[in-house]
């Protein structure tokens, strides 16, 4: 494949910590709402957890027989006790309230960290929840009114890689949700990663005019500026939409392996007349990679 549409640039990515958790339930319908409910808001941008789908699995995959879907929860920073009290949000309201679903710790990696789920979550039974050994796991039995829901004791939590991604320059809408399409597609078959924000249309930066809403648009890539920015406007002659793919992962090969894929699929459809990153001069991220390396 030729990359002669790729800007040789690069993009910036930092350290974050994460759960790999697998959701179960009777049939893909409730799991795949426990799933996408529950990974839905993409906000390690200001500062609180955010997920993704990484997979959905087969009944044969699961330690109970059940239909199932691998999630990812991340929070950027170091903060322990902050990702245990966001994450149980997820779990309590997003879950737990799902009739019939079960949560397992399903870590790829060994770890000396965990979060512990009875403080968190399993007084959601008000003091009558017990422990049970089942599914070759230690679960937490909470009862409610469809009887019951089950999460695993403790999951663990480890370090991956957040903030992975690459803008894909388009001339038409069509040109927008396909590519996006065919890149999110794409990553969907790498292990380990997720794509918190699926197709991104409001690329950002850090420095801000409003600090109390976080993160604010990157102006000088809004093509309805163009005019009035005049020269100072970054976008390229005959672009009309630049949205954006991010990619958390659980190691760097998959990160890297993801962007590529990505990449491939959108220079495979009419209208991506360019691929470039979002970055910020490394200020932001402690990683940089380079897309023409990552291509080679």
């Amino acid at each position: 494949m030729s990359y002669e549409m790729v800007k040789d640039t690069f993009f910036e990515a930092f350290k974050g910590k994460y759960v790999r958790a697998l959701i179960t339930g009777p049939n893909m319908e409730i799991v795949r709402k426990a799933a996408y409910d529950s990974t839905a808001t993409p906000s390690a941008v200001i500062g609180r957890v955010e997920g993704g789908v990484e997979s959905f699995v087969p009944k044969s995959k699961t330690p109970d027989g059940r239909f199932g879907a691998i999630v990812q929860y991340w929070l950027g920073g170091d903060d322990v006790d902050k990702f245990a009290y966001e994450l149980s949000y997820r779990i309590r309201q997003d879950i737990l309230v799902k009739p019939f679903t079960r949560v397992f710790d399903y870590a790829d990696k060994i770890s000396d960290e965990y979060i512990h789920m009875m403080d968190i979550v399993g007084h959601c039974g008000d003091g009558y929840e017990w422990l049970v050994e089942k599914y070759n796991r230690r679960m937490i039995n909470v009862p409610i009114a469809v009887p019951d829901f089950q999460i695993e004791e403790k999951f663990v939590l480890n370090d991956g890689i957040m903030g992975g991604n690459f803008w894909y320059l388009c001339d038409s809408q069509d040109a927008v949700l396909r590519g996006g399409k065919m890149a999110i597609e794409a990553i969907g078959a790498v292990n380990y990663v997720i794509t918190p924000f699926d197709i991104c249309s409001a690329a950002s930066k850090p420095e801000t005019n409003f600090p109390d809403i976080g993160p604010t648009t990157n102006h000088n890539y809004c093509p309805s500026l163009k005019d009035k920015l005049g020269q100072h406007s970054k976008i390229p002659e005959g672009v009309n939409y630049i949205p954006e793919i991010v990619v958390n992962a659980t190691n760097e090969e998959s990160m890297l392996k993801a962007i590529k894929e990505g990449i491939d699929a959108c220079l495979e459809i009419d209208g991506v007349i360019g691929i470039s990153a979002g970055n910020y001069q490394g200020k932001l991220g402690d990683k940089v990679y380079n897309l023409l390396d990552i291509l080679k």
